[in-house]
Formats: C-alpha cells, structure tokens, sequence
C-alpha cells in the first residue's frame, strides 16, 4: 500500500476566482476585481439553481407553475427559481447596470445607486422542457460592457449590440457533473463544481473544438418544414456520399448539445424553417454566446448564409437561425444554402 508521501500533490489547481484575477485572458479595459464580482453573482446563481434541479424530487420542483412566459411557453416551477435567483444574485454584486432574461418581457434597468459597468443577457434555464426527464440542462449568458454613461440611466444601446462586441460568453451546465464554460475573447475553458469546498476549479484547459466532425445534432421532427439548403445537406452526411455517414445525437436542451459538439465535433443545427422563418433560438442569451464560444475554440458559427456574431439585434428576444460546430462542418453547410 502506498503511504501518503508517495502521492504527489496536485500544484495546478485553480479556482474561477484566481483565473478571472491573475489570468492573461481579461481583456485589458475590463476591471478584474469586478469582472471578479460580477462572476461571484453568476456563480451563486448557478449553485442554486444546480442544487434546486438535484432536490426538485423532494421538494415538488417538477412539472409547470401554471405562468406562461412572453414566448407563449408553459413556465416550468425550475425556470421560475432559476431566474429569481440569477436576477437577485447579480443585483446584489452592484456590478450590473442592465439585464435581459429570457424570462423576463422587458430589460431590467437597475437603478444608479445600485448599477455598475456591465450588461448581462441570460437564460437562466435553458431546455427546462427536459427537466422532469432528468436530461441534462443548462443556464447560458452573455456580458458586454457598458456604453451608456455611468452618471445616467442604463440604455437598450448597452445589450442591443452585435455578438462581436461580447467581452464574455457563457453557460453552465447541470448534468452528472455541474459545469462552467467560458470565454473572454481568448481561449474556451471549462471549470467544475467540486460540491465539497463549494469552489468551480479549471478542469478543461483551453478546449478546441475538431475541424471535422461526424455527429450532427438537429430535430428532424421538423425535416417536414426545412428549406431545401438544411434538408440536402443533412440527406448528404446521413447517407455518407462514399464516406461514412454521420451519427445522429438530439438531447432537445441547447447547452447540452453544445457541449457535446464542442468537446466531441460535429455540428448542431437549429435552422429558419417554414413553421419558425425566423428560425427559434433568441439572439442575445442563446446563439450570440455560445457561437462566440465556439469561435474561440477553433469552430464557426452561422446563420447558413452569414456569421451569427455580426447579426445586429433589434429587440432583446430577437431569434435567428444557426448552424455552429466544426468549421469544415458548418462551411459544407453553408454551400448547401448558399447553393439552393
């Protein structure tokens, strides 16, 4: 049996915290010690709403509330203690001048005593239909900083921003593990709950995404309404054209199809179809940062015609078509469309 000397300690590990406040990755006109405070809010919320998820059994959490949200979507009991505690957690930081839920039909302005440098967009439960399933589900976020002056109101302006303007885009993930993947503009990483000290720690380190992948992720429940550009292209790669054809892997809870496609390649799609021409998935806290993920880790992200970071949103709950995974996937992809 080995004694205790014989394990060699782990010197590498690194908390959420230590990485946002010592880490190269901070963009350089972006405050670490708020960044830092901010993340404290977004964490906490994450840990409630991930311990909310494992106890709903016992606590009578499943099933719907009886509320419909501004989508026209039945409101489950879980969307509804995730988005209090993600609006309360990131009120209490003092960092944030503006949020947009997806819960929520109107921007949440805070007022000036309480506003700080940042504008958050969120879905604070995202594929909560798949809750009383126990699939896996997830919370997805993006920040920008603000542009309107700190000595006044928060403005539309600070969250109506194309993509590219994000200084950070996220989302955690509530499965076997609880999970937080991120990026500020220079790498993806991917930090894990430890349940025992409370503390997200860097377990994925700088995650790239294959250039090529063999999994696509789609509902094909709609193949009946796909233009001809989305339905060519997934008859292409199912049925191999002399190569092996692609496996099929549909969860129904964005985040989680991300997340395998991220760490697995591939592509997942969501398209414009003609029951949703403006496709289903909303702009600022769905498509915006999770393709500004997989940009940074070495994927692409498109509409099928045009980059998904570049689309300029009109309105907080916009929706857009998307297509993101591995570049050579998601370029085929677009000769499909740009061809039909």
């Amino acid at each position: 049996m080995s004694s205790p000397l014989d394990v060699k300690p782990i010197t590498n590990l690194q908390t959420l915290t230590r990485f946002l406040l010592t880490a190269k990755n901070v963009p350089e006109d972006t405050d670490r010690i708020e960044l830092s405070n901010l993340f404290t809010g977004i964490t906490l919320a994450c840990k409630i709403t991930s311990n909310a998820i494992k106890r709903a059994g016992f606590e009578q959490l499943f099933g719907l509330s009886g509320q419909v949200n501004v989508h026209a979507e039945e409101v489950k009991k879980l969307d509804i203690v995730a988005n209090d505690a993600f609006v309360t957690a990131l009120r209490s930081t003092k960092e944030v001048c503006l949020m947009v839920s997806e819960e929520e039909e109107e921007a949440l302005m805070l007022p000036q005593d309480q506003a700080g440098t940042f504008a958050i967009a969120f879905d604070p439960l995202d594929g909560s239909a798949n809750l009383d399933a126990n699939v896996s589900v997830g919370s997805i976020f993006s920040i920008f900083k603000r542009k309107s002056p700190a000595d006044g109101p928060a403005d539309l302006k600070d969250i109506l921003r194309q993509g590219k303007e994000m200084i950070v885009g996220g989302y955690a993930l509530y499965g076997s593990s609880t999970m937080l993947v991120l990026t500020l503009g220079k790498g993806v990483y991917g930090f894990t709950l430890d349940q025992a000290v409370g503390e997200f720690v860097l377990t994925h380190d700088n995650i790239k995404i294959k250039d090529k992948g063999t999994i696509y992720s789609i509902n094909e429940g709609n193949s009946h309404f796909w233009d001809k550009g989305t339905a060519a292209y997934v008859n292409h790669i199912k049925n191999g054209d002399k190569k092996a054809p692609y496996s099929s892997r549909y969860i129904g809870s964005m985040v989680a199809d991300v997340h395998r496609t991220l760490l697995y390649g591939g592509i997942f799609m969501y398209p414009a179809d003609s029951k949703s021409p403006n496709g289903k998935l909303r702009y600022l806290y769905e498509v915006a940062p999770l393709s500004f993920i997989m940009e940074q880790a070495g994927g692409n992200s498109s509409t099928g015609k045009d980059r998904c970071l570049d689309i300029s949103p009109s309105s907080i709950h916009q929706r857009v078509p998307v297509f993101m995974g591995s570049s050579k996937d998601v370029v085929e992809l677009e000769g499909f469309h740009n061809s039909k």
